[in-house]
């Protein structure tokens, strides 16, 4: 006569069984967690495992395993997933790493004419070259397989990123004397009563704005409707009317920009700008101008200009490849952002008119811009 076997209880809290609840009454968490949770559910209440196996349609040895684990380790290790030996990777870690030198190289350098791969060419290689590299895992390598190799180190060799090299040796020394010029005009400008300043010196940022285009419609804009269009809606072909360029200096004292529009930004315009200047300010006054290395700020016909008024002007120089030190190209991004945006003209005149009327607008509520970067440095 064969014994039956004794059901050994499980003693779980009240914690536990809700628990398990949430988790049967879950629709997010993963169908093998609700599954293990509904046989320790029923098991709790006394069903038979052949019978929780017939009413959840499952078999008895994922029963057994289930509660076989509830038994030795709790609900826990019941509810979670052994580690599983599993087979062996096909690909190793050596397949890998030549995936990746390859990657990391340019096609060129394997006589191809591109300059960067893409998935199809690399894989494409890597299919004709694995077997004699010694790496004969890849022979049937896809571009699915190549991204993801390459994914683990977040490599895209299919895109490109710039940089910027810093090529002035003297770019620190540069920078901080340009910063003690910002930090010289924050101070006069925040002292309590700047109209009774005895200053007699004047700070400006100066660059130039080329090829600012004057593009015309080919037909007209449509404006918003209530309940039909949102927006302006333009046709995508337009008209070329050439280009201008701006050449603008701001004031750091008031915010003022005094400024020209020209066909050209040679040393003939700039010493233009550099005439309206000397006639805007007094005469004993010096005219410190921050500015890059552009050849017309540099060129004989501009030092021959300055050599007729001598300690007027001084000059200070951004670093080569650090024009973004120059406050004006924050009012160069203001104004692209804002009036240059989306404008459209009919003629070059037309583009020269509203820039002066940008200009004078501007002035009308001048804004004092003021350098933050590394000012801190300073005190």
């Amino acid at each position: 006569m064969s014994s039956r076997t004794k059901k050994v209880t499980i003693e779980w809290s009240d914690s536990d069984i809700d628990r398990l609840k949430k988790i049967m009454s879950s629709r997010t968490m993963p169908a093998s967690h609700v599954q293990r949770a509904k046989i320790l559910y029923s098991y709790y209440h006394g069903e038979s495992k052949k019978a929780i196996a017939r009413e959840l349609q499952i078999g008895r040895p994922t029963v057994y395993l289930c509660i076989d684990k509830a038994l030795k380790g709790g609900i826990e290790l019941a509810l979670s997933e052994l580690p599983r030996s599993g087979r062996p990777p096909r690909i190793k870690h050596e397949d890998k790493l030549w995936v990746i030198h390859i990657a990391c190289s340019k096609p060129k350098e394997f006589g191809y004419a591109q300059e960067l791969w893409t998935y199809s060419l690399l894989a494409k290689y890597i299919r004709t070259h694995a077997q004699s590299s010694g790496h004969p895992p890849l022979v049937r390598a896809t571009k699915s397989m190549i991204h993801s190799i390459l994914n683990e180190l977040e490599i895209r060799p299919h895109k490109m990123k710039y940089y910027l090299e810093q090529r002035d040796p003297e770019f620190e020394e540069k920078m901080a004397q340009l910063l003690c010029v910002y930090k010289e005009v924050q101070l006069m400008n925040e002292r309590d009563d700047p109209g009774t300043s005895d200053r007699k010196w004047v700070v400006l940022c100066y660059d130039e704005k080329p090829g600012i285009q004057a593009i015309e419609n080919t037909a007209p804009d449509l404006p918003p409707r209530p309940g039909k269009y949102s927006t302006y809606s333009r046709d995508h072909e337009y008209r070329r009317h050439g280009t201008l360029s701006l050449l603008a200096g701001i004031d750091l004292h008031n915010g003022r920009v005094l400024g020209l529009v020209r066909d050209t930004h040679s040393s003939t315009e700039f010493i233009e700008f550099l005439e309206r200047v000397n006639n805007e300010y007094p005469l004993d006054w010096r005219i410190r101008i921050i500015l890059d290395n552009h050849s017309a700020h540099i060129s004989k016909q501009t030092m021959k200009w300055l050599a007729e008024y001598p300690n007027r002007f001084e000059f200070i120089f951004t670093p080569k490849h650090g024009s973004w030190l120059n406050l004006i190209e924050s009012f160069f991004s203001k104004m692209a952002r804002t009036f240059l945006r989306s404008i459209r003209v009919e003629s070059k005149d037309e583009l020269m008119e509203r820039l002066i009327k940008y200009l004078a607008e501007v002035n009308d509520e001048p804004v004092v811009f003021r350098w933050k970067y590394k000012m801190d440095e300073l005190i």
